[in-house]
């Protein structure tokens, strides 16, 4: 039996937190997302990772729990997964020629209650975006289940002209403070390796 269970259906977070080589489950949370009247971008990131594992961990009480969230902000302004190709189209060409911030809160509950938590920013500066891109980009699907319209992974990652920060938590999931997380809880010791 795993100790450890993602409260997320990310592919992506799946596939870095493989890389701490701890054994662990996947159970999707299913919580409502949306941002409170006056909740800063920042805040709901915080808070969405933290419902997500607290949600999971109802379910799964004797479980280590991890939650996490990833949103793009902008001018103050959270850009989560677009609705639409429309919306995807004008999330990049907003971030064209651009920084933007890419946050992630981690949240980690044990079966005693506890609750560790991080929060990671990541800067990325867009060159400026040609528009004929954006439209294949956006046609390509790539866009539709991703914050702010992108994935540094994939394609969009040949107009990021530089990050300041964690590239993992661009990707999805900030191993290093995930990591501490893991190791604080004495769920993953830097020397164990599952292959």
């Amino acid at each position: 039996m795993t100790e450890l269970i993602l409260a997320s259906g990310s592919p992506r977070r799946k596939e870095l937190l493989r890389t701490f080589g701890v054994p662990f489950e996947v159970q999707p949370a299913d919580i409502d997302e949306t941002a409170n009247i006056d909740e800063s971008a920042r805040s709901l990131v915080r808070r969405v990772a933290r419902e997500k594992a607290e949600a999971v961990s109802q379910l799964q009480p004797h479980h280590a729990v991890l939650g996490s969230d990833t949103g793009v902000i902008l001018d103050d302004r959270f850009l989560g997964k677009p609705k639409d190709a429309d919306e995807a189209l004008s999330m990049l060409n907003a971030l064209s020629g651009r920084s933007h911030e890419v946050c992630s809160a981690v949240a980690l509950i044990m079966p005693d209650g506890t609750c560790l938590e991080a929060f990671v920013t990541t800067i990325v500066w867009f060159a400026s975006l040609p528009q004929s891109w954006i439209e294949a980009y956006v046609s390509s699907g790539d866009p539709m289940d991703k914050a702010g319209a992108y994935a540094i992974q994939n394609q969009a990652g040949i107009f990021i002209s530089r990050i300041e920060g964690s590239y993992s938590n661009v990707v999805g999931l900030p191993l290093y403070e995930t990591g501490q997380l893991l190791r604080e809880s004495g769920l993953w010791h830097p020397q164990q390796f599952d292959n």
